[in-house]
């Protein structure tokens, strides 16, 4: 079963990303970490029941990694955006069998006690100019089971491709969440805030 796991928005700095979602949706983010296997490093906020939103940036102060970086993060430029989003898989291996070529390959990852698999890409690239999710598989605990609640729902997902319909039907997920819209390569989300719906893109 495929579920919404979380949205990424991406920045040149992680200060850049905080404040960028800060200011659009009203509310501070929460504590984050760093990702070793890719020196990078995020601030997370949690969105009842089951998701959370991360901002992530390459983390200047741990050392350079051999291969590219996931979500594209070498080559961003520009100003702060939600650039991914990712679903959680109970089976990563049968969810990368049956994905587009490019999905990735699984990665066994660690940061404290949350252990995790996902698929990532060798160049870092996703299927569909990364509107395809990506894929991860939670070994235990997971993020959002343990972030406070800011009272932010994300309400609606938006995911604007030309080609929108072979996307959809590459993506066997059941949320009416989710939507795909034929158009230029677009991401947004739209969030129930304790200020009023927001939108995140």
């Amino acid at each position: 079963m495929w579920q919404i796991d979380h949205l990424a928005v991406s920045a040149a700095t992680l200060a850049e990303g905080v404040a960028h979602v800060e200011a659009a949706l009203g509310v501070r983010l929460g504590p984050g970490g760093q990702h070793a296997f890719m020196s990078t490093h995020n601030r997370l906020l949690g969105l009842r029941p089951s998701d959370y939103l991360e901002v992530i940036a390459i983390d200047p102060a741990a050392p350079a990694v051999p291969h590219p970086r996931w979500f594209r993060l070498d080559e961003f430029a520009g100003p702060p955006r939600l650039t991914n989003w990712i679903c959680r898989v109970d089976d990563l291996d049968r969810a990368l069998a049956g994905a587009p070529a490019g999905a990735g390959r699984a990665v066994d990852l660690q940061r404290g006690d949350f252990r995790w698999r996902m698929g990532v890409p060798p160049d870092g690239r996703l299927p569909c100019d990364d509107c395809f999710p990506a894929l991860i598989e939670w070994r235990g605990p997971k993020p959002q089971d343990r972030l406070a609640d800011a009272g932010c729902r994300l309400v609606r997902l938006e995911v604007a491709h030309p080609t929108a319909d072979a996307l959809r039907a590459q993506v066997p997920l059941t949320d009416a969440r989710v939507v795909f819209v034929k158009g230029a390569r677009a991401i947004r989300a739209t969030m129930a805030t304790p200020h009023g719906e927001r939108i995140l893109e």
